[in-house]
């Protein structure tokens, strides 16, 4: 069945239906109850589930994320809510120490198959503490997967996919399109971890995207077309483990490419892409490879200042032309 939802109302279906398919499944974290958690992305569940399967804690991301490693361990399959991305840090050594090591460090006699949800990116007026986007710093840890939807499709198939994984899966949910809506089509195969989408063809430019910067991207490509440039646009929607296939083959036949991240671009996963294109394509490369991110400041409160730091889609158009021409 085909239906039009928003990205969190998709999230919001996808862990129902996971919660009735699965008695293993849960979730714990802040406000999930009455609240609903961010965006009414729990709206509902606890009152359909009880509270000891959409469960409130206290306001204590690492006591969270232990109690979700623990329960993992138990052979549950917990969902962990860190609400924004930048909470997370509280919970890092749980996170990097313990959940992304357990498996290793017990030769695979244990895995830890939980989901650790984070709202990532900026979106008006939300500040320096609460705007990050930190990618980068879990595709650095292994042992981790790091998914990042852009589309209320794939957040409702990339969050099933999530919880019916059996390692430790971070899922960086951005939090301006938490109100855009699309069309999720409830019956289609659940999206493959590692396997970008080609948003669109084109054999001038390659262009590489992920989360909120597909919106921008698309808005390129558009303008990009006009002026008689064919872009072939690819959101990763997972960054470990990254699509380099579809990447690799595309920059071959292009022989261009531009990355657009909203993260600082300073260390950015834009950075590693970019490396490993350069190391396998540099005799196919028709143009210096071009890369967006953010400056390396904190995201002002101020929404002026706040969209200094944005990428734009006439940023991303530059980079394009001056690729191409």
């Amino acid at each position: 069945m085909i239906a039009e939802m928003t990205y969190a109302e998709a999230s919001l279906l996808a862990l129902r239906e996971e919660m009735q398919r699965d008695l293993r499944v849960w979730a714990l974290g802040e406000d999930l109850g009455p609240e609903g958690g961010l965006a009414g992305q729990y709206r509902g569940l606890q009152t359909e589930f009880g509270g000891a399967r959409i469960c409130d804690t206290p306001i204590s991301e690492s006591m969270i994320m232990a109690a979700g490693v623990g329960a993992a361990l138990a052979g549950t399959r917990p969902v962990v809510e860190l609400r924004f991305a930048d909470f997370a840090i509280c919970a890092a050594d749980e996170i990097v120490n313990q959940t992304a090591k357990i498996r290793y460090m017990f030769n695979g006699q244990t895995r830890v198959p939980l989901v650790i949800r984070q709202a990532i990116g900026m979106r008006g007026g939300t500040a320096a503490q609460h705007s990050q986007s930190m990618e980068a710093w879990w595709v650095h840890v292994p042992g981790l997967t790091v998914l990042t939807p852009a589309t209320a499709a794939d957040n409702y198939g990339m969050l099933k996919a999530a919880i019916r994984c059996d390692d430790p899966v971070i899922y960086l949910e951005h939090k301006a399109l938490w109100g855009i809506k699309g069309a999720v089509d409830t019956d289609a195969p659940l999206v493959q971890i590692g396997k970008a989408d080609k948003v669109q063809r084109g054999d001038d430019v390659t262009i590489v995207t992920w989360s909120g910067m597909r919106v921008e991207c698309i808005k390129a490509a558009d303008t990009l077309r006009q002026r008689g440039i064919a872009v072939d646009l690819i959101d990763l929607r997972s960054l470990w483990p990254w699509d380099r296939d579809m990447v690799m083959d595309s920059v071959s036949r292009t022989g261009r490419l531009v990355v657009a991240q909203e993260a600082v671009r300073v260390g950015g996963f834009g950075a590693e892409i970019v490396a490993e294109v350069s190391e396998e394509l540099w005799a196919k490369l028709r143009a210096p490879i071009r890369r967006l991110g953010a400056p390396r400041c904190p995201v002002p409160f101020s929404m002026p200042l706040e969209d200094a730091c944005r990428i734009s889609a006439d940023m991303i158009v530059k980079a394009a032309v001056d690729s191409v021409e």
